[in-house]
């Protein structure tokens, strides 16, 4: 048994558990230690499982043994973001009054991961109704980024993307309604999907507070891992239609050279020169790959979106506290504020920006007539002060709660895959991200540029300190 397999990708530990050099079991023992050795530095994972973790790799062990396994991801460990259901653990959404809720459900993708063999870990960190760029709550506290405890992981996905960089799991489910994915994986050196919308299938699901923005996705060290867990999570399932029109819009291998669309800025808004300098240098790296790279801004008007973005969560959280108002006296009075500017946003500014979405989406579609891939920074500012919501400055300006995060939420709303990927870290040694974005149902060849990237800038062997 190798007491280091936690640092091991999942591919690899499939390969290793074909070959009989190690068992599910074994495996789970070392994620355990390795939980035990770093989850209390970290507040990553906060809800635990482990004597059905340990009977599941038992069971996958002889499932191996037998030469039967479910699927290439029976026996990897991963974690599962505590916005998603679980049949066996609570889902509290960093929300007091949630602290025990239960639901008896798995959401459809952990149905579909736990169907697979997969081993649940346990449930990871969010910030209050996942809505928010770093990640603490009232219940669980603040998680930490495991390059520098000081500082956030990002969120809302910060507990899993801490715990697949400390090496607690290969994988973890997430969820990304404005780039809840591709921020933190940037913060922490992971490799993070958006799929495109409904990509990934819904169902027993909690409110949604952003639209139809928000979807599954996975997190992990390699392109190769998160291809595998995204296989197990996609397809089209009857309980949720838009999948079907997803699954029909599946694109196929794209067409060589690709052409892509460098956007550094989006106008005036602030840039760290680091993340400029590593993502630069992550697009040359594209281009000696052969593809063809022009530089320009994003020929989409999203000034629109600047304004309407906040309203739309606080619509969102208004409406979920008129059904739930024991959520809402729990609420940090943030949040409680938040659904007060909801309630007085007029239903005729709603469906403007309902209407709005739909045109985005047009557009996007003619924009990806003339490109394949766009190329930006996945944040625009390095991890910030753990206990804080955001950056209160980037390079020398002041910015507000969005502007950190303004390259991702867009993509949401035009329901659009995006893929993080690590680039060259910060002087500090801090990880940097860039994010592909494709036209709707081109996640494979995200897929397919990204690991072609990986191959030629690898980033798998850097990892924080013990």
């Amino acid at each position: 048994m190798s007491s280091r397999s936690w640092q091991l990708p999942a591919t690899e530990l499939a390969r290793r558990y074909r070959d009989g050099s190690l068992t599910p079991l074994a495996v789970a023992h070392d994620c355990l230690a390795r939980l035990e050795a770093v989850n209390p530095r970290l507040n990553a994972v906060i809800a635990r499982r482990d004597p059905a973790f340990l009977a599941e790799a038992q069971a996958s062990s002889e499932r191996h043994a037998r030469g039967a396994p479910l699927s290439p991801l029976d026996g990897i460990p991963l974690t599962v973001k505590d916005s998603l259901y679980t049949v066996d653990l609570p889902t509290t959404w960093g929300c007091p009054a949630l602290r025990e809720h239960r639901t008896g459900q798995d959401e459809l993708a952990v149905a579909r991961a736990r169907a697979a063999g997969a081993l649940i870990v346990g449930k990871t960190n969010v910030p209050e109704f996942a809505l928010e760029g770093y990640t603490a709550n009232p219940i669980f506290g603040v998680t930490r980024n495991p390059w520098n405890l000081a500082l956030t992981p990002g969120g809302s996905t910060g507990g899993g993307v801490a715990a697949v960089a400390a090496g607690i799991g290969p994988l973890a489910i997430g969820q990304d309604g404005g780039g809840s994915i591709r921020r933190p994986a940037s913060h922490t050196g992971l490799v993070g999907l958006k799929p495109s919308l409904s990509a990934v299938p819904r169902e027993h699901v909690l409110p949604s507070l952003l639209l139809d923005f928000e979807v599954i996705g996975p997190l992990a060290r390699t392109v190769a891992d998160v291809r595998l867990l995204f296989e197990i999570m996609r397809g089209p399932a009857d309980v949720d239609r838009s999948s079907l029109a997803a699954a029909h819009a599946r694109a196929t291998p794209a067409r060589r050279p690709l052409r892509i669309l460098y956007v550094e800025r989006f106008g005036d808004a602030p840039l760290d020169p680091q993340i400029a300098a590593s993502v630069g240098a992550a697009v040359d790296a594209l281009a000696a790959l052969g593809h063809q790279v022009t530089r320009g801004p994003l020929p989409l008007d999203l000034d629109f979106f600047s304004a309407a973005w906040p309203q739309i969560g606080q619509v969102g959280l208004a409406r979920l506290f008129d059904h739930a108002p024991l959520w809402e006296a729990s609420a940090s009075p943030k949040y409680r504020e938040m659904a007060d500017q909801g309630k007085r946003v007029p239903a005729s500014r709603l469906w403007d920006i309902l209407e709005r979405v739909k045109q985005l989406r047009r557009d996007a579609t003619a924009l990806f007539e003339r490109i394949d891939v766009i190329v930006l920074p996945s944040a625009a500012a390095l991890p910030w002060k753990a206990e804080d919501a955001f950056p209160a400055r980037i390079d020398g300006h002041e910015v507000g709660p969005r502007g950190h995060a303004v390259y991702t939420g867009w993509v949401n709303a035009a329901g659009l895959p995006g893929l993080a990927l690590p680039c060259a870290p910060s002087r500090e040694g801090l990880p940097i991200g860039m994010q592909l974005v494709g036209r709707y149902g081109a996640d494979d060849v995200l897929l397919d540029l990204g690991e072609a990237f990986e191959q030629a800038q690898p980033w798998a062997q850097r990892w924080p300190a013990p």
